[in-house]
Protein backbone atom coordinates (compact mmCIF):
# COMPACT_ATOMS: atom_id res chain seq x y z
CA UNK A 1 0.00 0.00 0.00
CA UNK A 2 1.50 3.37 -0.98
CA UNK A 3 2.59 5.70 1.80
CA UNK A 4 4.34 9.01 2.34
CA UNK A 5 6.41 10.52 5.13
CA UNK A 6 5.14 14.07 5.62
CA UNK A 7 8.39 15.22 7.24
CA UNK A 8 11.03 14.11 4.73
CA UNK A 9 8.65 13.37 1.79
CA UNK A 10 9.97 9.83 1.34
CA UNK A 11 7.61 7.46 -0.50
CA UNK A 12 7.19 4.17 1.35
CA UNK A 13 4.88 1.19 1.74
CA UNK A 14 2.79 0.49 4.84
CA UNK A 15 5.49 1.37 7.40
CA UNK A 16 4.27 3.06 10.56
CA UNK A 17 7.51 4.99 10.86
CA UNK A 18 9.57 6.48 8.09
CA UNK A 19 12.64 4.28 7.43
CA UNK A 20 14.58 7.37 6.31
CA UNK A 21 14.02 9.85 9.15
CA UNK A 22 12.15 7.82 11.77
CA UNK A 23 9.15 10.16 11.79
CA UNK A 24 5.77 8.71 12.80
CA UNK A 25 4.00 11.26 10.59
CA UNK A 26 3.29 8.75 7.86
CA UNK A 27 0.17 8.69 5.65
CA UNK A 28 -0.73 5.36 4.04
CA UNK A 29 -3.70 4.84 1.72
CA UNK A 30 -4.39 2.63 -1.33
CA UNK A 31 -5.43 5.67 -3.43
CA UNK A 32 -2.87 8.09 -1.98
CA UNK A 33 -1.13 8.78 -5.30
CA UNK A 34 -4.28 8.65 -7.47
CA UNK A 35 -6.32 11.52 -6.00
CA UNK A 36 -5.97 15.18 -6.96
CA UNK A 37 -8.69 17.34 -5.33
CA UNK A 38 -7.48 18.89 -2.09
CA UNK A 39 -8.58 21.25 0.64
CA UNK A 40 -5.95 23.03 2.74
CA UNK A 41 -7.09 24.54 6.02
CA UNK A 42 -4.66 26.47 8.22
CA UNK A 43 -4.61 25.43 11.88
CA UNK A 44 -6.12 28.12 14.16
CA UNK A 45 -4.76 30.64 11.66
CA UNK A 46 -5.12 33.98 13.46
CA UNK A 47 -3.92 32.50 16.74
CA UNK A 48 -1.00 30.77 15.01
CA UNK A 49 0.13 34.06 13.44
CA UNK A 50 0.06 35.73 16.87
CA UNK A 51 2.12 32.93 18.44
CA UNK A 52 4.58 33.06 15.57
CA UNK A 53 5.04 36.79 16.00
CA UNK A 54 5.30 36.58 19.80
CA UNK A 55 7.11 33.41 20.96
CA UNK A 56 6.24 34.24 24.59
CA UNK A 57 2.68 33.13 23.75
CA UNK A 58 3.76 29.71 22.45
CA UNK A 59 2.41 27.62 25.33
CA UNK A 60 -0.34 29.96 26.48
CA UNK A 61 -4.05 29.80 25.66
CA UNK A 62 -4.92 32.72 23.40
CA UNK A 63 -8.22 33.99 22.07
CA UNK A 64 -8.60 36.31 19.11
CA UNK A 65 -11.55 38.58 19.78
CA UNK A 66 -12.33 41.48 22.01
CA UNK A 67 -14.69 43.01 24.50
CA UNK A 68 -16.83 41.27 27.08
CA UNK A 69 -19.82 41.66 24.76
CA UNK A 70 -17.99 40.37 21.69
CA UNK A 71 -17.48 36.87 20.37
CA UNK A 72 -14.46 34.65 19.79
CA UNK A 73 -13.00 35.01 16.32
CA UNK A 74 -10.68 32.04 16.78
CA UNK A 75 -8.77 30.33 19.58
CA UNK A 76 -5.55 28.37 19.72
CA UNK A 77 -5.67 24.65 20.42
CA UNK A 78 -4.64 25.14 24.05
CA UNK A 79 -7.80 27.21 24.56
CA UNK A 80 -9.89 24.79 22.50
CA UNK A 81 -8.96 21.97 24.86
CA UNK A 82 -10.67 24.04 27.58
CA UNK A 83 -13.83 24.19 25.45
CA UNK A 84 -13.40 27.57 23.75
CA UNK A 85 -14.89 27.68 20.24
CA UNK A 86 -15.24 30.20 17.42
CA UNK A 87 -18.35 32.43 17.66
CA UNK A 88 -18.64 31.73 21.41
CA UNK A 89 -19.48 34.82 23.51
CA UNK A 90 -16.32 36.21 25.08
CA UNK A 91 -17.74 36.08 28.60
CA UNK A 92 -18.33 32.35 28.26
CA UNK A 93 -14.91 31.75 26.71
CA UNK A 94 -13.23 33.53 29.63
CA UNK A 95 -15.27 31.51 32.12
CA UNK A 96 -13.93 28.33 30.52
CA UNK A 97 -10.40 29.68 30.14
CA UNK A 98 -9.85 32.57 32.59
CA UNK A 99 -6.08 32.65 32.03
CA UNK A 100 -6.41 33.16 28.26
CA UNK A 101 -4.56 36.01 26.58
CA UNK A 102 -7.12 37.98 24.56
CA UNK A 103 -5.79 39.66 21.41
CA UNK A 104 -7.62 42.00 19.06
CA UNK A 105 -7.52 40.81 15.41
CA UNK A 106 -4.78 42.22 13.17
CA UNK A 107 -6.42 41.68 9.80
CA UNK A 108 -3.67 43.29 7.73
CA UNK A 109 -1.06 40.94 9.26
CA UNK A 110 -3.26 37.89 8.67
CA UNK A 111 -3.89 38.98 5.08
CA UNK A 112 -0.14 39.29 4.48
CA UNK A 113 0.42 35.74 5.75
CA UNK A 114 -2.49 34.54 3.62
CA UNK A 115 -0.95 36.07 0.49
CA UNK A 116 2.33 34.26 1.18
CA UNK A 117 0.51 30.93 1.51
CA UNK A 118 -1.51 31.63 -1.64
CA UNK A 119 1.72 32.27 -3.58
CA UNK A 120 2.95 28.82 -2.53
CA UNK A 121 -0.30 27.21 -3.67
CA UNK A 122 -0.15 29.04 -7.00
CA UNK A 123 3.24 27.43 -7.62
CA UNK A 124 1.55 24.01 -7.43
CA UNK A 125 -1.45 24.63 -9.66
CA UNK A 126 -3.35 27.45 -11.37
CA UNK A 127 -6.58 25.96 -10.01
CA UNK A 128 -6.75 27.42 -6.50
CA UNK A 129 -10.13 28.45 -5.08
CA UNK A 130 -9.79 30.40 -1.83
CA UNK A 131 -12.69 30.22 0.63
CA UNK A 132 -11.24 32.66 3.14
CA UNK A 133 -7.86 33.93 4.31
CA UNK A 134 -6.95 30.55 5.77
CA UNK A 135 -8.41 27.87 3.51
CA UNK A 136 -8.63 26.96 -0.15
CA UNK A 137 -9.44 24.18 -2.58
CA UNK A 138 -6.83 23.01 -5.08
CA UNK A 139 -7.14 20.86 -8.17
CA UNK A 140 -3.80 19.24 -8.97
CA UNK A 141 -5.06 17.10 -11.86
CA UNK A 142 -2.43 16.89 -14.57
CA UNK A 143 0.33 18.49 -12.52
CA UNK A 144 2.38 15.33 -11.93
CA UNK A 145 4.29 15.73 -15.18
CA UNK A 146 5.03 19.37 -14.33
CA UNK A 147 6.35 18.67 -10.82
CA UNK A 148 7.64 15.15 -11.26
CA UNK A 149 5.66 13.98 -8.23
CA UNK A 150 2.02 13.03 -7.53
CA UNK A 151 -0.33 15.57 -5.90
CA UNK A 152 -0.03 13.99 -2.43
CA UNK A 153 3.73 14.62 -2.38
CA UNK A 154 3.29 18.21 -3.56
CA UNK A 155 0.68 18.86 -0.88
CA UNK A 156 2.95 17.47 1.84
CA UNK A 157 5.70 19.70 0.47
CA UNK A 158 3.34 22.70 0.63
CA UNK A 159 2.55 22.36 4.35
CA UNK A 160 6.22 21.64 5.08
CA UNK A 161 7.17 24.91 3.34
CA UNK A 162 4.46 26.75 5.28
CA UNK A 163 5.99 25.50 8.52
CA UNK A 164 9.63 26.05 7.55
CA UNK A 165 9.30 29.43 5.79
CA UNK A 166 6.27 31.05 7.43
CA UNK A 167 6.09 29.36 10.82
CA UNK A 168 2.46 28.34 10.19
CA UNK A 169 0.80 24.95 9.94
CA UNK A 170 -2.09 23.57 7.93
CA UNK A 171 -4.11 20.40 7.47
CA UNK A 172 -4.71 18.68 4.13
CA UNK A 173 -7.79 16.82 2.95
CA UNK A 174 -7.31 14.80 -0.24
CA UNK A 175 -10.11 13.12 -2.15
CA UNK A 176 -11.90 12.85 -5.50
CA UNK A 177 -14.21 15.88 -5.07
CA UNK A 178 -14.51 19.16 -3.16
CA UNK A 179 -17.09 17.98 -0.64
CA UNK A 180 -15.02 15.04 0.56
CA UNK A 181 -11.73 16.96 0.44
CA UNK A 182 -13.16 19.55 2.84
CA UNK A 183 -14.53 16.84 5.13
CA UNK A 184 -11.13 15.11 5.12
CA UNK A 185 -9.18 18.24 6.05
CA UNK A 186 -11.01 18.43 9.38
CA UNK A 187 -10.51 14.79 10.40
CA UNK A 188 -7.05 15.02 11.95
CA UNK A 189 -6.31 18.64 12.89
CA UNK A 190 -3.87 20.15 13.60
CA UNK A 191 -1.15 19.25 11.05
CA UNK A 192 -3.33 16.52 9.59
CA UNK A 193 -3.23 14.79 6.22
CA UNK A 194 -6.36 12.74 5.64
CA UNK A 195 -7.49 10.86 2.56
CA UNK A 196 -10.96 9.71 1.50
CA UNK A 197 -10.74 7.44 -1.55
CA UNK A 198 -13.42 6.61 -4.11
CA UNK A 199 -13.67 2.97 -3.03
CA UNK A 200 -14.38 3.81 0.62
CA UNK A 201 -16.72 6.77 0.13
CA UNK A 202 -20.02 4.98 0.82
CA UNK A 203 -18.73 3.13 3.88
CA UNK A 204 -17.04 6.25 5.25
CA UNK A 205 -20.16 8.43 5.00
CA UNK A 206 -22.77 5.87 6.06
CA UNK A 207 -22.95 6.56 9.81
CA UNK A 208 -21.59 10.13 9.77
CA UNK A 209 -23.83 13.02 10.94
CA UNK A 210 -25.19 15.28 8.19
CA UNK A 211 -23.73 18.29 10.00
CA UNK A 212 -20.46 17.33 8.30
CA UNK A 213 -21.90 18.99 5.21
CA UNK A 214 -20.50 22.49 4.83
CA UNK A 215 -23.34 25.00 5.02
CA UNK A 216 -25.65 22.95 7.24
CA UNK A 217 -26.30 25.47 9.99
CA UNK A 218 -28.61 25.26 13.03
CA UNK A 219 -31.75 26.16 11.05
CA UNK A 220 -31.09 23.56 8.34
CA UNK A 221 -30.18 20.99 10.97
CA UNK A 222 -33.50 21.60 12.75
CA UNK A 223 -35.38 21.06 9.48
CA UNK A 224 -33.52 17.82 8.86
CA UNK A 225 -34.09 16.66 12.44
CA UNK A 226 -37.82 17.18 12.01
CA UNK A 227 -37.66 14.95 8.94
CA UNK A 228 -35.79 12.27 10.89
CA UNK A 229 -32.53 12.90 9.01
CA UNK A 230 -29.49 12.88 11.27
CA UNK A 231 -26.96 10.72 9.41
CA UNK A 232 -26.06 10.02 5.80
CA UNK A 233 -27.72 6.64 6.19
CA UNK A 234 -30.97 8.48 6.93
CA UNK A 235 -30.53 10.53 3.75
CA UNK A 236 -30.06 7.39 1.65
CA UNK A 237 -33.56 6.26 2.58
CA UNK A 238 -35.06 9.23 0.74
CA UNK A 239 -35.41 9.30 -3.04
CA UNK A 240 -34.36 12.39 -4.96
CA UNK A 241 -37.87 13.56 -5.77
CA UNK A 242 -39.00 13.42 -2.14
CA UNK A 243 -35.93 15.26 -0.85
CA UNK A 244 -36.32 17.97 -3.47
CA UNK A 245 -40.03 18.35 -2.71
CA UNK A 246 -39.30 18.68 1.02
CA UNK A 247 -36.15 20.85 0.94
CA UNK A 248 -36.04 22.42 -2.53
CA UNK A 249 -32.59 22.90 -4.10
CA UNK A 250 -30.93 21.87 -0.82
CA UNK A 251 -32.70 18.49 -1.09
CA UNK A 252 -31.33 17.94 -4.59
CA UNK A 253 -27.82 18.69 -3.31
CA UNK A 254 -28.27 16.46 -0.26
CA UNK A 255 -29.29 13.48 -2.41
CA UNK A 256 -26.00 13.68 -4.31
CA UNK A 257 -23.82 14.38 -1.27
CA UNK A 258 -25.33 11.39 0.54
CA UNK A 259 -23.73 9.29 -2.20
CA UNK A 260 -20.44 11.18 -2.07
CA UNK A 261 -21.15 12.92 -5.38
CA UNK A 262 -20.02 16.49 -5.99
CA UNK A 263 -19.50 17.73 -9.55
CA UNK A 264 -18.45 21.27 -8.63
CA UNK A 265 -15.17 22.28 -10.20
CA UNK A 266 -12.38 24.02 -8.37
CA UNK A 267 -12.80 27.57 -9.68
CA UNK A 268 -9.79 29.83 -9.51
CA UNK A 269 -11.67 32.86 -10.78
CA UNK A 270 -14.60 33.07 -8.39
CA UNK A 271 -14.63 36.77 -7.42
CA UNK A 272 -15.18 37.89 -3.84
CA UNK A 273 -18.71 39.30 -3.70
CA UNK A 274 -18.71 41.05 -0.35
CA UNK A 275 -16.79 41.86 2.83
CA UNK A 276 -18.71 41.85 6.09
CA UNK A 277 -18.37 41.48 9.82
CA UNK A 278 -20.93 41.03 12.56
CA UNK A 279 -21.12 40.58 16.31
CA UNK A 280 -23.65 38.91 18.61
CA UNK A 281 -24.20 40.66 21.94
CA UNK A 282 -24.01 38.91 25.30
CA UNK A 283 -27.10 40.86 26.34
CA UNK A 284 -29.68 42.40 24.01
CA UNK A 285 -29.24 46.17 23.90
CA UNK A 286 -31.08 49.25 22.70
CA UNK A 287 -28.38 51.69 23.88
CA UNK A 288 -27.50 54.03 21.03
CA UNK A 289 -24.04 54.70 22.49
CA UNK A 290 -23.20 51.00 22.73
CA UNK A 291 -24.55 50.25 19.25
CA UNK A 292 -22.69 53.24 17.81
CA UNK A 293 -19.42 51.89 19.21
CA UNK A 294 -20.10 48.51 17.60
CA UNK A 295 -20.93 50.14 14.24
CA UNK A 296 -17.56 51.88 14.32
CA UNK A 297 -15.58 48.77 15.27
CA UNK A 298 -17.30 46.65 12.62
CA UNK A 299 -16.78 49.36 10.00
CA UNK A 300 -13.10 49.48 10.89
CA UNK A 301 -12.78 45.69 10.55
CA UNK A 302 -14.51 45.74 7.15
CA UNK A 303 -12.25 48.58 6.01
CA UNK A 304 -9.12 46.76 7.23
CA UNK A 305 -10.08 43.64 5.24
CA UNK A 306 -10.85 45.71 2.15
CA UNK A 307 -7.50 47.51 2.37
CA UNK A 308 -5.65 44.23 2.96
CA UNK A 309 -7.17 42.76 -0.20
CA UNK A 310 -6.82 45.90 -2.31
CA UNK A 311 -10.60 46.22 -2.69
CA UNK A 312 -13.31 48.85 -2.29
CA UNK A 313 -17.09 48.60 -2.26
CA UNK A 314 -19.92 50.72 -3.61
CA UNK A 315 -22.74 49.32 -1.43
CA UNK A 316 -22.77 49.61 2.38
CA UNK A 317 -25.07 47.24 4.29
CA UNK A 318 -26.27 47.33 7.88
CA UNK A 319 -27.75 44.21 9.48
CA UNK A 320 -29.64 44.09 12.77
CA UNK A 321 -31.25 41.16 14.53
CA UNK A 322 -33.93 42.02 17.06
CA UNK A 323 -34.53 40.18 20.33
CA UNK A 324 -37.29 38.16 18.63
CA UNK A 325 -34.74 37.08 15.94
CA UNK A 326 -36.35 39.22 13.24
CA UNK A 327 -33.60 40.46 10.89
CA UNK A 328 -33.59 44.04 9.62
CA UNK A 329 -31.34 44.82 6.66
CA UNK A 330 -30.66 48.24 5.13
CA UNK A 331 -28.29 49.09 2.30
CA UNK A 332 -27.33 52.11 0.24
CA UNK A 333 -25.23 52.65 -2.91
CA UNK A 334 -22.48 55.24 -2.69
CA UNK A 335 -21.55 57.67 -5.44
CA UNK A 336 -18.17 55.95 -5.78
CA UNK A 337 -16.58 52.93 -4.04
CA UNK A 338 -14.84 53.26 -0.68
CA UNK A 339 -12.51 51.39 1.64
CA UNK A 340 -12.39 54.14 4.26
CA UNK A 341 -13.66 53.13 7.70
CA UNK A 342 -14.91 56.63 8.45
CA UNK A 343 -17.11 56.66 5.35
CA UNK A 344 -18.41 53.15 5.96
CA UNK A 345 -19.20 54.08 9.56
CA UNK A 346 -21.01 57.31 8.69
CA UNK A 347 -23.06 55.54 6.03
CA UNK A 348 -23.92 52.61 8.31
CA UNK A 349 -24.78 54.99 11.15
CA UNK A 350 -27.13 56.83 8.79
CA UNK A 351 -28.83 53.54 7.97
CA UNK A 352 -29.14 52.79 11.67
CA UNK A 353 -30.81 56.16 12.25
CA UNK A 354 -33.30 55.33 9.47
CA UNK A 355 -34.32 52.12 11.26
CA UNK A 356 -35.35 54.11 14.30
CA UNK A 357 -36.09 52.75 17.73
CA UNK A 358 -36.90 49.09 17.03
CA UNK A 359 -34.52 47.54 19.56
CA UNK A 360 -33.35 45.91 21.66
CA UNK A 361 -30.97 44.09 19.34
CA UNK A 362 -29.04 40.86 19.75
CA UNK A 363 -26.79 41.14 16.66
CA UNK A 364 -25.31 43.88 14.49
CA UNK A 365 -23.37 43.60 11.24
CA UNK A 366 -21.79 45.87 8.62
CA UNK A 367 -20.69 45.02 5.10
CA UNK A 368 -19.38 46.22 1.74
CA UNK A 369 -20.48 44.78 -1.59
CA UNK A 370 -20.35 45.57 -5.32
CA UNK A 371 -16.58 45.26 -4.93
CA UNK A 372 -13.92 46.62 -7.26
CA UNK A 373 -10.22 47.47 -7.23
CA UNK A 374 -9.04 50.03 -4.69
CA UNK A 375 -7.79 52.15 -7.61
CA UNK A 376 -11.41 53.26 -8.07
CA UNK A 377 -11.96 54.13 -4.41
CA UNK A 378 -12.92 57.57 -3.06
CA UNK A 379 -12.06 59.45 -6.24
CA UNK A 380 -14.70 62.17 -6.46
CA UNK A 381 -14.96 63.12 -2.79
CA UNK A 382 -18.15 64.22 -1.05
CA UNK A 383 -19.42 67.71 -1.92
CA UNK A 384 -21.89 67.57 0.98
CA UNK A 385 -19.14 66.74 3.47
CA UNK A 386 -16.09 69.01 2.97
CA UNK A 387 -14.28 67.35 5.89
CA UNK A 388 -14.40 63.87 4.34
CA UNK A 389 -11.10 64.27 2.42
CA UNK A 390 -9.29 65.46 5.55
CA UNK A 391 -10.62 62.54 7.61
CA UNK A 392 -9.64 60.12 4.83
CA UNK A 393 -6.07 61.45 4.85
CA UNK A 394 -5.95 61.15 8.63
CA UNK A 395 -7.15 57.54 8.42
CA UNK A 396 -4.45 56.67 5.88
CA UNK A 397 -1.84 58.22 8.18
CA UNK A 398 -3.29 56.26 11.12
CA UNK A 399 -3.02 53.03 9.11
CA UNK A 400 0.70 53.66 8.57
CA UNK A 401 1.28 54.31 12.27
CA UNK A 402 -0.61 51.17 13.30
CA UNK A 403 1.28 49.09 10.77
CA UNK A 404 4.54 50.23 12.33
CA UNK A 405 3.66 50.40 16.03
CA UNK A 406 0.67 48.05 16.41
CA UNK A 407 -3.10 48.27 16.20
CA UNK A 408 -3.42 49.92 19.64
CA UNK A 409 -1.06 52.78 18.78
CA UNK A 410 -4.04 55.01 17.94
CA UNK A 411 -7.62 54.34 19.10
CA UNK A 412 -10.64 56.49 18.36
CA UNK A 413 -12.80 57.49 21.30
CA UNK A 414 -15.93 55.98 19.79
CA UNK A 415 -14.13 52.59 19.67
CA UNK A 416 -14.19 52.54 23.49
CA UNK A 417 -17.99 52.70 23.74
Amino acid sequence: MPGLCRDCLTSLTEERRCPSCGSPRVTVHPELFDLSIAHMDCDAFYASVEKRDNPDLADKPIIIGGGKRGVVSTACYVARIRGVRSAMPMFKALQLCPDAVVIKPRMSVYAEASRAIRAMMDELTPDVEPLSLDEAFMDLSGTQRLHGAPPAVMLARLVKRMKDELGLTGSIGLSHNKFLAKVASDLDKPRGFSVIGKAETSVFLHDKPVRLIWGIGPAAQDSLDRAGIRTFADLLRWDQEALTARFGSMGYRLWHLARGQDKRRVSAHEPMKSISNETTFFEDTASTDILDGHIWRLSEKVADRAKAKGLAGRVVTLKLKRANHKIITRRVSLRDPTQIADRIYRTARGLFDQVGDQGPYRLLGCGLSDLCSEDQADISGDLLDPGAARRSQAERATDKIRKRFGTDAIVKGRALR
